[in-house]
């Protein structure tokens, strides 16, 4: 196959996320984690479900480096206001998006389905790390995902980190809808939203792939204070750096 085909073949990999088949784990799950006998280097072991978190060859986090710039689809980001639900699902604090909140990239339309944090972040950029990340986590009517990244550096205080923060559930496996507030996934967006896109996996078991990954250049910030009172409860909620095997990684230009 020419480069140039290849290069295509990824583009539209990237616009019309490919399906996966499985979705990540129930809240409250504990059959895996970060650390131990049950830490990311066992989880291709612990199910047989779990088998791409070993023999996959498309998985995520990786190191960005080394993109190609194309003139990609630019992100058309249609979110909106949604109650404020959390969870503590034992790996992350977790948002439950309401519905009406969505994506397009080209012709191809992917609702949000819920955020999550973690720290510090999975994905690095020329072997540099973040503070944290946030995953939105988008859908289309078939059930392919699209996961859009956004990187947190230290710095000024995040409002939108202020109010989830305000309300961080310490217990596992206990949705907490805070009466009368509401949270908009756009608050968290760099004004700028050139991305890098590449095909990957989910980042925690199943490791379920393809997912369509688009990581956001330019990062937001978050105070000192914001970090350490996240990693209170999720000190490292992290999978280790996985190899690239051949992948093409794209920038928008």
């Amino acid at each position: 196959m020419r480069a140039s085909s290849h290069v295509i073949m990824i583009v539209c990999s990237i616009a019309f996320a490919i399906c996966v088949s499985a979705q990540e784990s129930s809240p409250g799950s504990h059959d895996w984690g970060y650390e131990g006998a049950e830490g990311p280097s066992h989880w291709g072991d612990l199910k047989p479900e779990y088998k791409a978190c070993k023999l996959g060859q498309h998985q995520s986090p990786i190191n960005i480096r080394a993109a190609q710039k194309l003139a990609m689809p630019r992100i058309e980001f249609h979110y909106k206001a949604s109650p404020l639900n959390l969870i503590n699902n034992g790996h992350a604090i977790q948002i439950n998006y309401a519905p009406g909140s969505f994506i397009v990239i080209g012709d191809k339309r992917y609702e949000l389905r819920q955020f999550h944090f973690h720290h510090p972040s999975e994905e690095e950029v020329n072997g540099n790390g973040f503070e944290m990340e946030a995953h939105l986590v988008h859908s289309d009517a078939g059930g392919r995902l699209a996961v859009v990244a956004v990187l947190f550096s230290e710095g000024s205080s995040n409002a939108t980190l202020a109010k989830i923060w305000r309300y961080l559930p310490d217990e596992v496996g206990k949705e907490r809808s805070v009466t009368g507030e509401t949270i908009n996934a756009a608050s968290l967006l760099p004004q700028v939203t050139g991305y890098y896109g590449f095909d990957g996996s989910l980042t925690t078991p199943p490791c379920s792939e393809p997912v369509s990954w688009i990581v956001l250049k330019t990062p937001v910030t978050a105070s000192a204070e914001q970090v350490a009172g996240f990693a209170k409860l999720y000190l490292h909620n992290t999978r280790p750096i996985q190899p690239l095997n051949g992948r093409t990684v794209l920038e928008s230009q």
